[in-house]
């Protein structure tokens, strides 16, 4: 029997390593192939080993409008990353309690999830068109990343509600806190972890998203939409080196949400603790 166990447990650990390095290895072959030497190119094997395409990546060439699509990222990331923590809190309190219309609002949100991302890019794209504005990032292609994070934070915040104490709120109002002070000293503080994983969401979520901006970005190219025109035109490793920047800027990132979560679960903790003590 511990035999057979055994074998099930090495079969499984061997099918879970086959799963991750299909998850992992085209990255981690893009990551080797932008180390090639100045005579390198696109496929294996590699003709030296070098730095040499991360420095031209900073060198005046003509390769692309790199960091103009990667600062229109960013700061369309920040847009979408705050945009979908407010509304989605907004909507996580305003669903605490049933309303007219409430499964309808809720469905209608969850739709977009669902509804090919192409499909949302050409309907804003053309909503925009007949309403005669300017298709740009910052606005329709602003709108078009909203329909991706929302619904993400959304149910991020209703599961978070749905275990939330409600006696943290009555101890607030019982102590003559007003509805604002409940929600700034209490509530807020309480979800602050959550919080960080729904703006890690729309950040990320935005910062990748190619498909829902491809034809609502207008003119100028985000990160996603840059990268995937320099695969038309350039032969050279210099864009598994961009490819590998960018990979290594989304795990940074990723790090330090995580890290910021972390110190607001200790320093809830701390202060938990410490009130424990002080009661005692």
């Amino acid at each position: 029997m511990g035999a057979k166990r055994g074998r099930s447990f090495y079969a499984l650990a061997a099918f879970f390593g086959l799963f991750i390095l299909f998850l992992y290895g085209p990255t981690i072959t893009i990551a080797i192939l932008s180390f090639q030497g100045p005579q390198g190119g696109l496929t294996f094997p590699m003709n030296g080993v070098s730095l040499h395409w991360f420095r031209d990546l900073f060198a005046e060439q003509a390769v692309g409008d790199i960091w103009g699509s990667f600062s229109r990222s960013l700061l369309l990331g920040l847009m979408v990353m705050i945009t979908t923590v407010v509304v989605s809190v907004m909507g996580g309190l305003a669903f605490r309690k049933r309303f007219a219309g409430n499964s309808v609002i809720f469905y209608l949100v969850i739709t977009s999830l669902i509804i090919p991302s192409i499909l949302i890019s050409l309907g804003v794209g053309l909503i925009f068109n007949q309403l005669g504005l300017d298709v740009h990032w910052t606005t329709s292609g602003f709108g078009a990343q909203l329909t991706w994070t929302l619904p993400f934070g959304l149910l991020i915040m209703f599961a978070v509600f749905n275990r939330f104490d409600k006696a943290y709120e009555e101890a607030a109002r019982d102590l003559g806190a007003t509805p604002w002070q409940t929600i700034r000293h209490v509530v807020l503080p309480i979800i602050a972890p959550s919080l960080i994983g729904v703006a890690l969401f729309g950040f990320t979520l935005s910062y990748d998203e190619f498909a829902r901006t491809l034809l609502t970005a207008g003119s100028y190219n985000t990160l996603p939409l840059e990268i995937f025109g320099m695969t038309t035109n350039v032969t050279s490793p210099v864009l598994y080196a961009l490819g590998t920047l960018t990979t290594v800027f989304s795990l940074l990132i990723i790090g330090a949400f995580i890290l910021i979560a972390v110190l607001l679960r200790r320093r809830q903790d701390a202060r938990g603790s410490d009130a424990g003590q002080g009661v005692l």
